[in-house]
């Protein structure tokens, strides 16, 4: 966890809403100066901070609407914070709860050094990212539909079939395999919605690849170099991570990628695991596919992986060359290196 300890003249606490903001500015000495609830327009908010541009630093907590007033701060050139939404559990505490209050604490926060920082993601990149993610929800909805395609079979005692409803022609043997108009209705329409979905994400790919090669082209390309590795990994990672120069260390870049196991402990015993969640649970798929994809027709990591689960069950030998994955892949796009197998296992 990271805290935001610079020194300001003033601090500002913004609760924000979609349609209002409750605005807490405090000096240097922890009064209030300002207090006041106005509407989500950039205007008002103009209005109420101008005085204070250059000397102030607005906090917000990390919830849906904060793109647009970190943009606004960056265009007005104000210091602009982001707070980690899981870590400010100061806000949520105590008898009474509501926006006054809560602007109040993030502003407080902000002044005793004590405010959580996450990383607000840059504008240029972001848009994308968003339209990455987008895409891994259409595609878990479409793995959905072939998923009842396939229960539906086994519900009206169907023998299995080896067909991929990935592909066209196996989806059109579907269109009448059942007697019953209606559940060969209820088929139809997932392969429907499935040939829509399929048509509708081959156009965001190529979109998302096009701006990924204006955007990081070699780091990219670098990424790909892994085997097992294809465009839509790449892609994820390249955005999720952004600029890998943030993370300090690899072990930062571990613990946001939600490789590393979490304890807690107190007067040296151990009551189990916590903050599981804290992270990006994009890249802990992205690294946890990209294990499974190396294994294939690579004897060496197989051999890797009998040598792990002698010590340990299987699943946790996956997360450990998942773990082992995402090292690799902070040291290849810091020093701007492609994928070496032979060092990789050597290490």
């Amino acid at each position: 966890m990271q805290f935001y300890n610079n020194s300001h003249p003033y601090y500002c606490g913004i609760d924000l809403h979609a349609r209002s903001l409750y605005v807490c500015i405090l000096d240097d000495q922890g009064d209030t100066v300002l207090h006041k609830n106005i509407s989500a327009k950039p205007k008002a908010l103009l209005q109420l901070l101008e005085p204070y541009i250059g000397n102030i630093i607005v906090g917000v907590e990390c919830m849906h609407c904060w793109y647009w007033v970190a943009d606004w701060c960056e265009d007005n050139h104000i210091d602009f914070v982001l707070g980690h939404a899981l870590y400010m559990k100061a806000i949520h505490g105590g008898k009474a709860k509501n926006d006054k209050i809560d602007s109040f604490k993030i502003a407080k926060l902000l002044k005793g050094g004590n405010f959580p920082v996450a990383y607000h993601y840059p504008r240029a990149m972001r848009a994308t990212r968003d339209l990455m993610r987008r895409r891994m929800h259409i595609v878990r909805h479409g793995a959905q539909l072939k998923a009842h395609i396939k229960n539906t079979g086994s519900q009206y005692n169907h023998p299995p079939n080896a067909l991929n409803l990935r592909y066209l022609g196996a989806r059109e043997k579907m269109r009448n395999r059942f007697t019953d108009a209606s559940v060969q209705a209820s088929i139809d329409l997932d392969l429907n919605l499935i040939d829509t979905f399929n048509k509708e994400l081959a156009r965001v790919e190529w979109h998302i690849k096009k701006h990924a090669k204006q955007h990081k082209a070699t780091d990219f390309h670098i990424l790909k170099s892994i085997s097992g590795v294809g465009d839509i990994l790449a892609l994820t990672i390249l955005y999720e991570i952004g600029d890998i120069k943030r993370f300090e260390s690899v072990q930062r870049f571990a613990s946001y990628s939600r490789l590393i196991k979490c304890k807690a402990e107190s007067a040296g015993k151990t009551y189990g695991t916590q903050g599981n969640k804290i992270g990006n649970a994009h890249l802990k798929w992205a690294f946890s596919e990209a294990a499974i994809l190396y294994l294939r027709n690579n004897d060496c990591a197989k051999e890797y992986i009998k040598t792990l689960e002698k010590r340990m069950p299987k699943s946790k030998a996956l997360s450990a060359l998942a773990h082992k994955l995402g090292r690799s892949i902070y040291y290849m796009l810091k020093n701007q290196a492609v994928f070496d197998e032979a060092k990789f296992m050597r290490a």
